[in-house]
């Protein structure tokens, strides 16, 4: 039995969530080796993955996987789980993996699990455990087909430390299937510096900003806390923010340290996305907003004073050395 972990990468390197997950597939124990799937990778990245657990690689190095493609990276991972006979299939749980393993399960007839939050060996059988409901059940499933194939969300297990002594078996995948996708134009959608599955830190706007003004009030404050600025749906379905910053069920899950709520009413759809945040801060004018229950922090006051005055306070304190 052998793991096939599907690589994503951000800025010319790995992204954290692809490096958790070769670490899920070594601490799985299974007796087969761990294989990597990268697309459009620069060699020095494709080296890194070896001495972070993969075992062997299978690159896609010409210039069709550059940019992502579902059936392309469908077709390449179909045709690597059947050449390599893994067991198991992971991928991170982001837009590209809410997309790629279900077609990739029916593809290869296998069990499929999405929003994986731990996967587990025992006694030789996977069990997988994702929240369900919005967020207020877990379920674990596992399947009796020859193959299971899951996303994963982020922060659920630490990476393994890079060991440079590790070889490992480097594999080119060659031409790029056909895609039956014509491309008419890509346009990149700006983003900031810090990608939200991978900040500690999230200031995150809700209905309660009132409008799109709202959110440059969060944002002196995520820059003083080396975080970033997210939102919940409703603010990026009127339109005051893009919905790259979507945090939530229908959109991105995230596990940051610290989790400012502002605004937001705690909807169980909303913490399905952030509900894993080591500490949650709300901070709303109703009292009796839901987000309380799951806060262990609240300040209960309007944010357009509550913001800023925390903010300063922060800006204020001695530098840490």
């Amino acid at each position: 039995m052998s793991v096939l972990v599907i690589i994503e990468w951000v800025n010319g390197k790995p992204a954290a969530a692809s490096l958790e997950h070769l670490a899920i597939a070594r601490r799985l124990g299974l007796q087969g080796p761990i294989v990597a799937l990268v697309f459009g990778a620069a060699p020095f990245v494709v080296e890194q993955l070896i001495s972070r657990g993969a075992d062997k690689i299978y690159a896609g190095t010409a210039l069709e996987y550059a940019d992502y493609s579902s059936d392309i990276w469908v077709d390449s991972a179909a045709r690597v789980a059947k050449e390599t006979g893994v067991s198991v299939i992971l991928a991170a749980h982001t837009s590209r993996g809410a997309e790629l393993v279900p077609r990739l399960a029916f593809r290869l007839q296998a069990g499929c699990a999405t929003g994986c939050i731990t996967i587990e060996n025992k006694d030789g059988s996977l069990h997988f455990t994702r929240p369900c409901y919005g967020g207020n059940v877990r379920e674990t499933v596992r399947f009796n087909t020859a193959v299971a194939v899951a996303t994963v969300r982020a922060g659920t297990c630490d990476a393994l430390p890079a060991d440079v002594s590790r070889r490992g078996e480097i594999i080119d995948l060659g031409p790029a299937p056909a895609t039956r996708i014509r491309r008419i134009e890509l346009r990149r959608e700006a983003a900031g510096a810090l990608r939200l599955e991978d900040a500690k830190v999230i200031v995150a706007g809700g209905r309660g900003l009132n409008g799109p003004e709202g959110f440059k009030v969060l944002q002196p404050l995520a820059e003083a806390l080396g975080g970033a600025v997210g939102a919940s749906r409703v603010p990026c379905d009127l339109g005051w923010c893009s919905h790259a910053m979507q945090i939530g069920l229908t959109g991105k899950t995230v596990t940051p340290a610290l989790y400012i709520a502002v605004g937001i009413s705690g909807a169980s759809h909303h913490l399905a996305g952030c509900g894993n945040a080591k500490t949650i801060v709300a901070i709303n004018i109703d009292a009796d907003a839901t987000i309380f229950r799951d806060a262990r922090f609240g300040v209960v006051g309007d944010f357009a004073r509550v913001v800023p005055a925390l903010t300063a306070a922060l800006l204020a304190l001695p530098p840490i050395l």
